[in-house]
C-alpha cells in the first residue's frame, strides 16, 4: 500500500462557487495553493494554522476567476507560479518562466509528486493536477459536469478527447476535485464520473458538442447529479 505523501485542503470563495485548494507535503509542510483567487487572506490564515511553508502557485487555467488573487498573495508570500507552457502563451503572462511545464512534468513538493496533465478544451492550455490517488481538475471536469467550451481558446472537440482520456487512463478509484462547486457533493471519483457524468456518456464529437455547446444549459439546472447512461 502506497503511503500517502499529502493533504489537500478546500476552501470555497468568491460568487462563483470557486475550490481553491492548498496542497500540503505531511513531511515537510511545504504547501502550494492551487488557482488563488477572491479571497486570499482566507487561504493564508488556513495555512499559517496549519503550519504550511507555502511556497509554490498552481494554476489550472488564466480565467479571471481562477487567478484574480495572484497578485495580492504574491505581496505577502514569494513563490514559484506553475502552469503549462501552452497557456502561458495563451494568456500572454509567465511564457518566459523557468516553471512552466509540459504535460507529463513532476513538480516536487518535499516528498509530494505531483504530475502535470495536459487537459484542454476550456482553454488551450488547461491542466490537471494527478498527485497520487487524487486529481484537481479545475474547469476541466466537475463533478457531473464539465467546463464550458464556448468561451476563448476553448474547444468542444478537444475536451471531448480529453474527457474520454481521463475516463480511461486514470484508475477508476481516483478522486476528484473541481474547480467549482456545482454539483450535489463537493468530491466524486472517476468510476462515478465515467457512470454518471453526462459529459462521459457521448461515443462522437458532434453529439458532445451539441450537447455543450447548446442543449445542456437548457436542461440542466445545478446542482448536478448523476445521470446514468442511457441504452
Amino acid at each position: 500500500m502506497t503511503t500517502k505523501t499529502h493533504a489537500i485542503h478546500a476552501l470555497e470563495l468568491g460568487p462563483m462557487d470557486n475550490f481553491v485548494y492548498l496542497i500540503q507535503d505531511l513531511e515537510s509542510n511545504r504547501g502550494a495553493i492551487v488557482d488563488p483567487a477572491w479571497d486570499v487572506q482566507q487561504v493564508i490564515k488556513l495555512a499559517k494554522e496549519k503550519g504550511i511553508n507555502v511556497t509554490d502557485v498552481l494554476l489550472t487555467h488564466s480565467h479571471n476567476d481562477h487567478i484574480n488573487g495572484i497578485e495580492e498573495l504574491n505581496q505577502s508570500i514569494d513563490t514559484q507560479i506553475h502552469l503549462l507552457k501552452q497557456e502561458a502563451k495563451f494568456w500572454g503572462q509567465y511564457e518566459n518562466t523557468p516553471t512552466t511545464h509540459h504535460g507529463g512534468d513532476i513538480i516536487k513538493l518535499g516528498k509530494t509528486e505531483i504530475e502535470v496533465l495536459h487537459t484542454p478544451g476550456h482553454t488551450p492550455g488547461s491542466a490537471c493536477y494527478h498527485i497520487q490517488n487524487d486529481l484537481i481538475t479545475g474547469d476541466t471536469l466537475f463533478v457531473f459536469g464539465c467546463g464550458r467550451c464556448d468561451l476563448a481558446g476553448g474547444d468542444p472537440n478537444i475536451m471531448y478527447d480529453t474527457l474520454r482520456q481521463l475516463g480511461s487512463d486514470l484508475p477508476s478509484n481516483t478522486i476528484i476535485h473541481p474547480g467549482h462547486n456545482y454539483a450535489e457533493k463537493q468530491t466524486s471519483t472517476m468510476q462515478e464520473q465515467v457512470a454518471g457524468n453526462p459529459f462521459m456518456h457521448f461515443d462522437n464529437k458532434k453529439d458532445f458538442s451539441q450537447y455543450r455547446m447548446h442543449d445542456h444549459d437548457k436542461i440542466r439546472n445545478t446542482p448536478y447529479r448523476s445521470e446514468k447512461r442511457q441504452s
